[in-house]
């Protein structure tokens, strides 16, 4: 015996949890959701902008319009996902199966 300790046993791994296939699926959705809302509010307020300082000579209805249909168009869309249920569509039935 040379002194030195003797490395410590080791540890077994801690169990992963995984979670259920309903649960990735809503949260597949909500992020879907949010992304949209964002993506789609941006080039509504986008165009509303531009819309404002091209042809409403500089106002803000046009911008706030243009935000308003943005969120609208994506509330839809989200809508219509959870109300699908089961269903997915392509990517998303991808993304999940792998998960």
């Amino acid at each position: 015996m040379s002194g030195e300790p003797s490395p410590p046993a080791p540890l077994a791994p801690a169990p992963i949890s995984s979670k259920p296939v309903s649960e990735a699926l809503l949260n597949e959705k909500w992020d879907r959701c949010l992304s949209s809302l964002l993506i789609r509010s941006s080039l509504g307020l986008g165009f509303g902008v531009v819309f404002s300082v091209l042809i409403f000579k500089r106002r803000a209805w046009p911008a706030w319009v243009g935000l308003g249909f943005g969120a609208g168009r994506a509330w839809e869309e989200c809508d219509a996902s959870f109300r699908r249920g089961g269903s997915t569509i392509g990517k998303e039935a991808m993304r999940v199966g792998r998960a």
